[in-house]
């Protein structure tokens, strides 16, 4: 047996993965554990409880990968600072002593820390992108794909394409520092008001609420190729860098000269949102996408593959992944659930397996993903421990009774946290640690953003969609089981807008009655879809069913149980305290349901036909 162990950490994001003879066992998020999202520490609970739930020991690993190579992201440092000295003292000076203190001796850190786990094992280190892009093609159902991965920065790399073929993966062309399309789209949620490494979602949210034809959005998207970005054919780009301050400053952008080209100073974060940030927001996302698809083409071009792979934090960009869907460049596409730093873990452990030890892989029908369900999981004689000590009211459900209860409450109008089976790996909830409603609920989109999530009221939210039905609902065509694409309701579905609705305030646009399925439409008709599969999340899919059943409608509203500033829940504990904080009406622990006192039934839309 030969058990390796791959690790992400010391960025945001940490976490561990765990193969066995090159089986993805387990991997999960050391955010969960902490409950400090975005966690960047050494990931000690994750790498337990990967072990725990492999049933081995520490001893038992045979070695061990991490994400990426410091000495050369060191070295990535002290060229920039030299590059653009003198100006950037003022951040090199705080970030050499981290370096020189921490960060230069991350091996032997690791080694120490990996050693009171018991764990002794050799420790190798991998490219940032090579992980991506290990993450991307050795999980994918294909035998060979082009291989796209677009981030901030790994080590000098910001974009790479390379082909993966069989076993191999050949690196093809890099971007490198400080020429980012994933700092570049940071720089713009900066501006917005929003907070990097974490707001990027929030813009492209945002970014529907304004329109193409908008002349300040088509101005916007001159300005930013005329004076920021010089985007080239293949999709390669060049910042101009006196317009940003991330390669050695303390800010993301220089924001006396945004201001002169926008007209609008830094949005102040929480602040109200004015219609200018929100089209700054689109022409952001357009831009993005333009630059997207030029690479994609160019993948296609130098690889003459029908298959694309995606890993990286902007291969989190739903919106723009639905452009390269809809571009019809590539007959399949697909993109690992954990596409961020998490990821990087897996990666590192796939490339160890199948690059250093030449083993080969026979791809699954599928993925080899296991549908991201690779984390911690309770059986119900761990809930009935949980209910005793708490001395909490609940009852327990039969197998056979469950999914109809649930059914039922969902029906009259009640909001349910949900922890069922093991819990997922990324930054998507899936079935497993989800709140759930009705999505024909008027309201239920107001409330879930305000009384259960306490985020902001723009905030879309995603449908749970029964994968035989996915087509009836949206134009997908195509299983979407990681929430990674958007797709557009059907027109049976939509209802008649208003005159002038393009121009309308975005809080107005938002509270127009547009769809049979308010809760998870957003106001240009897009969906996060999650398209649920008997096969992969059997529970899951027989709860949506039941409901079905019931009400003729087969989705539910799907959204992360967490709220606002927290990680996804893990424990019951942790689903227990969000359920107690929050104005959620019920929590169903694996197979027992805890109520809280019922309130009066909402008003819907009929569905029916």
């Amino acid at each position: 047996m030969k058990a390796i162990l791959g690790i992400s950490a010391f960025y945001h994001d940490s976490a561990a993965a765990l193969l066995i003879d090159g089986q993805i066992v387990a991997a999960a998020q050391e955010e969960r554990f902490t409950r400090i999202k975005h966690d960047p520490s050494y990931p000690e609970h994750a790498i337990d409880e990967v072990l725990r739930l492999a049933g081995l020991s520490g001893s038992d690993i045979s070695e061990v990968v991490f994400y990426e190579k410091p000495f050369l992201k060191f070295e990535r440092l002290l060229e920039t600072y030299h590059a653009f000295a003198p100006q950037g003292f003022s951040s090199f000076a705080k970030a050499m002593p981290v370096w020189l203190k921490d960060k230069l001796y991350t091996k032997s850190k690791l080694k120490k820390r990996l050693a009171a786990q018991d764990i002794n094992a050799p420790l190798f280190f991998t490219e940032h992108h090579l992980s991506h892009a290990a993450s991307a093609f050795y999980p994918s159902p294909f035998e060979e794909a082009a291989i796209l991965t677009v981030d901030g920065v790994g080590e000098w790399a910001t974009t790479t394409i390379a082909h993966g073929k069989g076993h191999t993966i050949t690196v093809l062309k890099e971007l490198h520092f400080p020429h980012s399309i994933g700092l570049l789209y940071s720089a713009f949620t900066y501006y917005c008001g929003f907070r990097v490494n974490s707001g990027e979602y929030k813009l492209m949210g945002l970014a529907p609420y304004s329109s193409k034809q908008s002349p300040r959005v088509q101005q916007y998207v001159r300005r930013i190729k005329e004076n920021m970005v010089d985007i080239r054919e293949d999709g390669s780009i060049l910042l101009q860098m006196n317009y940003f301050d991330f390669a050695t400053g303390l800010e993301m952008t220089c924001n006396k000269r945004w201001t002169q080209l926008f007209g609008i100073p830094k949005r102040a974060p929480e602040s109200e949102i004015a219609q200018e940030y929100i089209d700054l927001a689109l022409a952001a996302q357009l831009i993005t996408e333009d630059i997207l698809l030029k690479l994609a083409a160019t993948a296609k071009a130098i690889t003459g593959s029908s298959n694309l792979v995606m890993a990286g934090g902007v291969a989190l960009n739903c919106v723009a992944n639905a452009q390269l869907q809809t571009s019809g460049l590539f007959q399949n596409i697909w993109i690992q659930p954990a596409a961020g730093d998490a990821g990087g873990a897996l990666g590192a452990a796939l490339a160890a397996w199948h690059i250093r030890h030449q083993q080969t892989r026979k791809p699954a029908e599928n993925d080899s993903m296991s549908g991201a369900y690779l984390g911690t999981e309770f059986s119900n004689k761990d809930i009935a421990r949980f209910i005793r000590k708490k001395e909490i009211d609940a009852v327990y459900y039969p197998e056979e009774e469950i999914y109809t209860v649930i059914a039922g409450l969902l029906n009259e109008g009640n909001i349910i946290g949900l922890v069922r089976g093991r819990m997922e790996y990324g930054p998507r909830a899936l079935g497993n640690r989800s709140i759930i409603a009705d999505p024909r609920n008027i309201e239920m989109q107001k409330k879930l953003n305000r009384k259960i999530k306490f985020r902001e009221s723009f905030r879309p939210f995603a449908p749970a969609v029964l994968e035989e039905d996915a087509s009836e609902y949206f134009n997908l065509n195509f299983p979407s089981p990681y929430m990674l694409m958007t797709a557009q309701l059907s027109e049976k579905y939509r209802l008649p807008l208003p005159d002038g609705y393009e121009n309308l305030p975005y809080m107005d646009k938002l509270y127009t009655l547009r769809s049979r399925f308010q809760a998870i439409t957003h106001v240009d008709f897009s969906a996060r879809a999650q398209t649920v599969s008997a096969q992969t999340n059997p529970p899951f899919h027989a709860l949506i069913t039941a409901f079905k059943s019931l009400t003729g409608c087969g989705m539910v509203v799907n959204t992360s149980f967490n709220v606002r500033g927290e990680p996804i829940v893990c424990s019951p504990e942790d689903a227990y305290n969000c359920f107690l904080n929050t104005d959620m009406d019920c929590l169903v622990l694996e197979n027992y349901v805890i109520r809280k006192p019922a309130k009066k039934q909402p008003d819907t839309i009929n569905t029916s036909k």
